[in-house]
Order: structure tokens, then C-alpha cells, then sequence
């Protein structure tokens, strides 16, 4: 994972609110560089584009989410379900602390014309869809979970839930 610096995670952060509050439209980086008291060209010392703050910004909260995740502690009696909903209270607890990354996780149709956004975020969905489907086998092989729906059509019926009610959140 990239390391990034102070001054590059608080251009992410302003970056995030900014989408937040007025869309992704209206993120430029002279509107971004008004927020955070900097000039363009220094700005520009940090990030080269727009699109690389995106990027950036999209593999910042990856690596976030991968290191809270694996973070979760299993505690040796606890249930598929105990660990599939500390994943997913650890996930929403994220997005109520840092609302505006829905914004840009969720703004799928700016992505639709930038294959470099679209794989990142299609990563990040792929990355969620691994622990909930390892989340779902397991219970299923321990008995936990029924096996009347398949694991990967019930790691979609999961996430779509999750997704929606963060939509809903949302809006």
C-alpha cells in the first residue's frame, strides 16, 4: 500500500467533504485548494489531478477497511454470525464516522468513464464480497447457516441489504 503523507490525507479528507456537501461536479482542484487554504500549484506538489486524489483516496479507505476488518477479533466461541456482524457494525460505524466517503464509494456513475476509478472501486467491493462470502462458507460448513440458498447468491442477498440501507442512509 502506498504511505501516504499528513498533508495528503488531509487533501483526501477536505476532498471527501467537498463531494459531500456540493457532488463530485463541483470537486476541482481550485475549489479544493480554496477549502484547505493552499494554492494550486502547491496542491499540485501532492497530488498531479484530480483523479489521483480520487484514486488515492479510494485506496486510503481499502487499506483502511482491510486492516479494521482483519482487525476484528475472533473470539474462539464466537458464532459465523457474531463475526459476520462486528464486519459489517465495524463497516457502517466507518461510514457514520466518515460520511462523505459514501459519497464517493457510492457514486458509481462517475466512475463509468474512468476504467483506473472503476477498478478501484470494484476492489474495494471485491474486498467486502471476500469476507462476507469466507463469513457465509463457514457458517455453512459449521452448520451455523442453512445451505437451502448458495454462498454466493446469499453474499449478494447480504450485501445488497447492507448496500441499500446506506443508500437509504444517505439520501
Amino acid at each position: 500500500m502506498k504511505q501516504f503523507t499528513g498533508r495528503q490525507i488531509e487533501i483526501m479528507e477536505a476532498a471527501t467533504d467537498r463531494i459531500s456537501k456540493y457532488g463530485i461536479q463541483n470537486l476541482t482542484i481550485k475549489t479544493l485548494a480554496t477549502d484547505i487554504g493552499l494554492s494550486e500549484p502547491a496542491l499540485y506538489r501532492h497530488f498531479s489531478s484530480k483523479n489521483e486524489i480520487l484514486l488515492s483516496l479510494l485506496e486510503y479507505f481499502k487499506a483502511e477497511m482491510k486492516s479494521r476488518i482483519n482487525g476484528i477479533s475472533h473470539k474462539p466461541d464466537a458464532t459465523a454470525g457474531d463475526v459476520l456482524r462486528a464486519i459489517f457494525n465495524s463497516q457502517l460505524q466507518a461510514f457514520t464516522n466518515k460520511p462523505a466517503i459514501v459519497s464517493v464509494i457510492f457514486a458509481e456513475s462517475i466512475f463509468h468513464f474512468d476504467a483506473a476509478l472503476s477498478i478501484k472501486v470494484s476492489e474495494i467491493m471485491d474486498l467486502m464480497q471476500e469476507y462476507v462470502c469466507s463469513n457465509i462458507k463457514k457458517g455453512q460448513e459449521t452448520g451455523q447457516y442453512s445451505k437451502l440458498i448458495n454462498v454466493p447468491i446469499l453474499t449478494t442477498i447480504i450485501i445488497g441489504g447492507i448496500r441499500m440501507t446506506v443508500l437509504k442512509w444517505k439520501i
